[in-house]
């Protein structure tokens, strides 16, 4: 049976206007559903801006395009119009954005960037801080161990459950705006101790200093454990930030890590006992050579090896990683019949562009885009993608129509970017 606190109920029952009403409404369906007792107060949410239909289907639901009127039936799932004054907690938006310069290059061209815009408009009128990247934690909102969170982005939960710390499920469209409304999140899931408990162990039998190992292993790791925590023994050195958020994304993105320890590293696994609650019997996962080459071909798939784009930062690159390309790609130009996108958002782009970094990038012939993914590009379904993520690798063919991917690391994407062929391989 669901509880409600004093002020949860005030808010159903309208006392703090319609919109929050209309919110607690859906998060009390959404409680009640996942077998949730109560709600637990969270003050950092993240919301997804690009997750709005296509304009074709706003258009028929809200001929207006009125930003309130979409917002209640796209965010709140309300057939009413409401009005919202502010969110309550702390919220940032997703990636899930789009570069307003290159309208003609991302899915729905112009009218749904416009649309996008006016949405990302409104949510900065509501008091909704516009990060759009799939790394809030990059830029800005980093919250601390144990605070209870409502996030959207599979990567960034898994980064925030296992890197900071902190506690958040993956959160839809609906469920983390309204979150974000009324301050509260069910209480279930990655919110509850028990279920943050390691139950499988893998075993790593190879040095994990190469960034696309990172990728490959959680790769391999999420196709492996199912809904269940794996805890990372062996690894003798300390990641970077790129290197876990290639940990992250992967492990998100071929199966459904939202949560992994190191043992001696991340918060919660200064020890093995720490990480499985002392748990007995568990399943011990090998990750090795033969591991690592099943993920790698698993996630190489091109009939060709003529490249048409490569496309780097996903999750959204880091200065680092921006300092890093820009440093391949120095006095050097990109392949007349090959593009280049690296995404960021814009927050990190400003640094970029302060350091040079992006003029670099762009003097060789590629573009840095902020606040999109390439995953959003437009293409023809004959494309030739090569990246260096293996959550771009994966999603490239379900989003893009291009069967034609190569993954590698960055200094191979870069070399494709120069001579337009693909030449990577696993040594």
């Amino acid at each position: 049976m669901l509880g409600l606190a004093r002020d949860e109920q005030d808010m159903l029952d309208g006392k703090e206007g319609p919109a929050r009403q209309k919110a607690m409404e859906l998060l009390v369906k959404y409680a009640e559903g996942l077998g949730a007792d109560r709600f637990v107060d969270t003050n950092n949410t993240t919301v997804i801006v690009g997750s709005i239909p296509d304009i074709k289907i706003v258009e028929k639901v809200v001929p207006s395009l009125d930003a309130d009127e979409i917002a209640s039936r796209f965010l709140l799932d309300s057939d009413e119009r409401v009005v919202l004054d502010r969110v309550k907690a702390f919220t940032t938006t997703n990636a899930t954005f789009r570069d307003q310069r290159y309208p003609e290059l991302q899915r729905g061209g112009k009218p749904h960037c416009d649309l996008l815009q006016k949405m990302a408009d409104y949510l900065k009128r509501v008091g909704v801080i516009h990060l759009a990247t799939c790394t809030p934690y990059q830029v800005g909102n980093i919250p601390m161990r144990g605070e209870h969170c409502a996030w959207t982005e599979s990567s960034a939960v898994a980064f925030c459950n296992s890197v900071l710390g902190a506690r958040t499920n993956i959160e839809g469209l609906h469920s983390s705006f309204a979150s974000a409304v009324t301050g509260k999140t069910p209480l279930w899931g990655m919110h509850l101790s028990e279920n943050r408990l390691g139950k499988v162990i893998v075993d790593v039998e190879i040095d994990m200093e190469p960034i696309r190992d990172w990728y490959l292993m959680g790769y391999y790791v999420g196709s492996q454990v199912g809904l269940d925590i794996p805890i990372y023994t062996n690894i003798s050195r300390v990641p970077d930030l790129t290197r876990l958020m290639g940990l992250c994304a992967a492990g998100i993105a071929s199966g459904s890590i939202v949560m992994f320890h190191i043992v001696g590293i991340t918060p919660e696994a200064p020890t093995l006992g720490a990480a499985s609650g002392n748990g007995k019997n568990l399943r011990v996962l090998k990750f090795g050579r033969k591991e690592r080459r099943i993920a790698y071909e698993r996630l190489n798939h091109s009939d060709s090896d003529d490249v048409d784009i490569v496309v780097l930062g996903c999750p959204h690159a880091t200065l680092e990683r921006l300092r890093a390309i820009a440093g391949m790609l120095e006095g050097k130009r990109i392949y007349k019949n090959t593009r280049l996108y690296v995404t960021t958002c814009h927050l990190t782009k400003n640094l970029a562009d302060k350091q040079g970094y992006t003029e670099i990038i762009t003097r060789a012939g590629g573009s840095v885009w902020e606040d999109s993914c390439g995953l959003v590009l437009s293409v023809d379904p004959s494309t030739v993608f090569a990246c260096d993520s293996a959550k771009m690798a994966n999603y490239l063919p379900g989003e893009t129509g291009s069967n034609n991917v190569w993954f590698g690391t960055t200094e191979e994407c870069i070399q494709a970017a120069l001579n337009g062929k693909w030449r990577g391989d696993l040594k």
